[in-house]
């Protein structure tokens, strides 16, 4: 009795699971076009004026879609420079085939290719934490593609501890997608909220972040999977690139907060900073992890700033 009870439970859940993604999915549609790529297919929506200027493309930490970078810091660059937001393979409406393909390297080389097949040769990359070493990976293997890289709340190198013990569970063969496709979004319903507040202090999550960042679409089991690999693959994979920072030659602005309790700044964008030789970190005492949300005004400069130096210094050297 004990075992079809469980198996009752069980069964109910996953249907309760799959109702959830079609409302999920209803809820938050995608905005972009899609790009197949080699073991991926990945949504990219493409905004602003394209006639002229250097293209900033946005790229998402963990935990969410590009609609984290869109709203307000992606909307306010795109009045006057062409944006291109991607969803990182497995994340909000990009997919991949191999849950297994989560580390900067094999994404790097995804969105290298798909940034190809759109006809952008150069742009500078806008990247927020698990982006970070996204971004330093793109400036290490495909240096001709990134003209520069603002970085915000990065991370860049390895870290004390892990990434929750629940992510550990979901990564893990068999239980993992058992627990990702029964129990995992009916109870994100609690406790996302929750959990994306913390990610803003010391500030304040705004009102209606949620469903304007598409949030729920994490809760969704493959998006699930593919995030748990992603941050429990992330830690040896820093480790195998750290030793090469000091190649990366495009221009780097870094914004990161000093209370920042979700990726230390002391372990990740000083010393970062320190090792890559055309490096300006900025630090504020008051700022938390969501950089893009916190100071888009300030972000917003210093990619202009950017763009404003790396325009001229290529158009000299052609």
């Amino acid at each position: 009795m004990i075992v079809m009870s469980v198996v009752t439970a069980l069964v109910l859940l996953a249907l309760v699971t799959q109702a959830g993604v079609v409302a999920v999915q209803r809820a938050y549609p995608p905005q972009g076009r899609m790009i197949e790529v080699e073991g991926a297919v990945l949504h990219v929506v493409d905004v602003g004026p394209r006639e002229i200027g250097l293209p900033i493309v946005m790229l998402h930490g963990a935990s969410s879609n590009l609609e984290a970078m869109r709203r307000p810091l992606g909307d306010l660059l795109a009045k006057n420079h062409r944006v291109v937001l991607i969803d990182r393979p497995g994340h909000g409406w990009s997919t991949r085939a191999r849950r297994q393909d989560s580390t900067p390297e094999i994404q790097a080389r995804m969105i290298d290719e798909a940034l190809h097949k759109l006809g952008i040769d150069r742009a500078l990359f806008v990247v927020h934490s698990w982006s970070g070493a996204l971004g330093a990976r793109l400036a290490l293997d495909h240096p001709g593609r990134v003209a520069g890289l603002v970085m915000l709340a990065p991370v860049t190198h390895p870290w004390p501890g892990g990434v929750g013990r629940y992510n550990e569970v979901i990564a893990t063969p068999v239980i993992g997608p058992l627990l990702a496709y029964t129990i995992t979004l009916p109870l994100g319903y609690f406790v996302a909220e929750s959990g994306a507040r913390n990610v803003f202090l010391p500030q304040t999550m705004p009102d209606g972040f949620m469903q304007d960042s598409a949030t729920p679409l994490l809760l969704r089991p493959r998006e699930f999977i593919a995030n748990a690999y992603d941050l429990v693959t992330l830690k040896e994979a820093v480790k195998e690139q750290v030793a090469r920072y000091g190649e990366i030659k495009a221009p780097v602005t870094i914004i990161a907060g000093e209370p920042d309790k979700t990726v230390s700044t002391n372990i990740h964008a000083r010393p970062f900073a320190a090792m890559v030789p055309n490096a300006k970190l900025i630090v504020l005492p008051d700022l938390g992890h969501m950089v893009q949300n916190a100071v888009p005004d300030l972000v917003k400069t210093e990619i202009e700033t950017m763009i404003g130096k790396i325009v001229p210094a290529q158009a000299a050297a052609d």
